[in-house]
């Protein structure tokens, strides 16, 4: 399986988000899944890539133009896709990946959370997406949505596009089914 991993190129981060995302990375590779993820050499998006590429795993990295051009491609990126921007970037990596899990992360994370979601909704794919919510770390977004949904404005349960996972073990559960 493809994992499309959306997270954080932040390195001032709580070091426990560190530790379960090397976790997550090490658990792929010795299943035997690629990571699909965004090329960068800083934070998460270091950790995990580092992780699995350790482990003997597969990473994919889908890397902006502008990205590659300040030299910002992590050296554990076993296939490099580039593309010209982060639109494209998204379009690919919901084409390479069956399934995407979003870690802790910013503006970016969100971003391509809902790009995905969104696209599910209305029919482009129906792949799996997971908010690995750890330390509670997305805990005031499933508040949002839940509100969003209390007033009408999703069109189904919101839980139909994404899904949460608590652990590793939640996560490995999920992605069973």
């Amino acid at each position: 399986m493809k994992i499309c991993i959306f997270c954080s190129a932040n390195a001032n981060i709580d070091s426990d988000f560190f530790r379960m995302t090397e976790e997550l990375g090490q658990w792929a590779a010795k299943n035997n899944h690629s990571i699909v993820y965004g090329g960068v050499n800083q934070g998460l998006m270091e950790c995990v890539a580092k992780a699995a590429h350790e482990a003997g795993g597969k990473t994919i990295g889908v890397i902006p133009t502008l990205v590659e051009k300040s030299g910002r491609i992590s050296q554990y990126v076993d296939v490099e896709l580039l593309c010209d921007n982060l639109n494209d970037r998204k379009q690919l990596m919901q084409d390479q990946a069956d399934v995407f899990i979003a870690l802790p992360g910013g503006i970016g994370t969100l971003d391509e959370v809902f790009t995905i979601a969104a696209s599910a909704t209305i029919g482009y794919h129906s792949k799996k997406v997971v908010l690995y919510n750890m330390k509670g770390f997305w805990n005031s977004l499933i508040t949002l949505l839940d509100d969003l949904q209390a007033k009408g404005f999703t069109r189904k349960n919101w839980r139909t596009q994404i899904e949460v996972a608590n652990s590793l073990e939640d996560i490995q559960q999920l992605l069973a089914e």
